[in-house]
């Protein structure tokens, strides 16, 4: 196999490794991390509101749940396209890659950047008390219910979405 068709193939494999597992984790996990962060607010002398009024979530929604499967199935079958030589794998890998690359990128960058996400929205806020409220902490603490794993895996999947949708697009424009 020809870097110019394994190169496309992993990347799109792996990325779409990364849409099975870290919605799974939150499904079974994020309420555990939802409540240490509550639970952190609460320390702090706010309550478990807070979060919800600002966006921030770290269950997943049956929807956010489901779309997360459907990009990693739609990933999936690319890079089997891919794989197989199909013209029709790399004609659409050019419509969703780039697509990827900007709306996963755009969301990806809030799990990457996540204290500075929280901090920005807690800084927001008409409430002074909640402007005040220590944001890294409160990431800290759901953390805690997370797999140690779950970190790298976000980075990874930020680096797939970004550099590694770019790197299929230039290799698949250079052949």
């Amino acid at each position: 196999m020809q870097l110019s068709t394994a190169l496309p193939v992993a990347l799109q494999l792996l990325l779409a490794a990364t849409f099975f597992v870290i919605p799974v984790v939150a499904w079974f996990r994020g309420g555990a991390a939802q409540r240490a962060a509550e639970a952190e607010l609460a320390r702090q002398g706010q309550g478990a509101d807070v979060l919800a009024r600002h966006g921030i979530a770290f269950k997943e929604k049956v929807w956010e749940f489901a779309v997360a499967l459907g990009i990693g199935v739609t990933m999936t079958v690319l890079g089997a396209l891919n794989l197989a030589g199909s013209d029709l794998g790399r004609t659409l890998s050019f419509v969703v890659e780039p697509l990827v690359l900007l709306v996963v990128g755009f969301i990806t960058a809030g799990q990457v950047f996540a204290v500075r996400y929280t901090e920005a929205a807690f800084a927001r806020s008409e409430d002074a008390a909640v402007r005040a409220l220590d944001a890294k902490a409160v990431i800290a603490a759901a953390k805690t219910a997370l797999p140690t794993w779950m970190r790298p895996v976000v980075l990874t999947r930020f680096a797939l979405a970004t550099l590694g949708s770019a790197l299929v697009l230039v290799t698949l424009a250079l052949t």
